[in-house]
């Protein structure tokens, strides 16, 4: 069967090559120049603030992650699942569209106070982008700063050897955000313990049971995964989840 495939794919080749020469074109092809601006100084300016557009826009997804509620909630929502043992149930896609709108709810408020004091003002050019940046800081450096350690924020304020700052604005942005995520993750693995406690029990008693039956070989995540399962659906699991979620952004 390779061989006839190969005779098939070498006679084809042979054929293109013979019919190669008999192709002719009634005009030649054109140059093409592509040339950004004209090379005044507003041009020039313009491909710059193009450039800065992609830029945001390819750390976009950073900015989701580590500057919003998401870090927190994806990880809570992992720890319910790897506690609950359904391996990929629910699929990793339902659990990050989840935790993205449950971000988008609660940072509404934030969004919004940076829509009505950066986005609008700019859009009606009453703002730059340098202010309007510093503007947008401000609603966003306010949320992260609550929920962030003070232990946290002075490890990266004493390393970069900044003074202790005297109000929010005075904080760098470079120095809020990685202070706030390891505050998030930390939240959020106390919450994850929480989590498993119950699910731990469970397993245990599973196991005990059966070592004591003398069934050995009969893997205990097989008996205890109903149970589980059970026990979260009685007590309404996804609702006691969400609702400590939505508590713990409570300032």
């Amino acid at each position: 069967m390779n061989k006839k495939f190969a005779w098939m794919l070498m006679l084809l080749v042979m054929a293109l090559g013979m019919l190669a020469p008999e192709i002719t074109y009634a005009e030649p092809l054109p140059n093409i120049n592509i040339e950004i601006g004209n090379g005044d100084e507003q041009a020039g300016s313009s491909a710059l603030s193009l450039l800065l557009l992609i830029t945001v826009l390819s750390i976009a997804p950073a900015i989701l992650v580590l500057m919003t509620s998401f870090t927190r909630i994806v990880v809570v929502l992992g720890f319910v699942r790897t506690s609950l043992g359904t391996n990929q149930m629910p699929p990793t896609q339902v659990l990050v569209g989840l935790a993205l709108f449950l971000s988008l709810f609660i940072m509404a408020p934030t969004l919004s106070a940076v829509n009505d004091a950066a986005l609008q003002p700019y859009l009606d050019g009453e703002l730059t982008q340098t202010e309007a940046f510093a503007e947008a800081a401000v609603p966003m450096k306010e949320f992260m700063i609550v929920h962030t350690r003070e232990k946290d924020l002075m490890l990266f304020m004493e390393y970069t050897g900044a003074e202790r700052p005297e109000s929010v604005q005075d904080v760098p942005i470079t120095v809020l955000i990685p202070a706030y995520v390891i505050s998030e993750l930390k939240t959020a693995f106390q919450m994850g313990f929480m989590i498993f406690i119950p699910f731990l029990i469970i397993d245990m008693v599973v196991a005990s049971v059966l070592m004591a039956m003398g069934m050995m070989m009969l893997p205990p995540i097989m008996i205890s995964l109903p149970f589980k399962v059970l026990l979260f659906v009685l007590v309404d699991g996804w609702y006691l989840v969400v609702r400590s979620l939505l508590l713990s952004f409570n300032p």
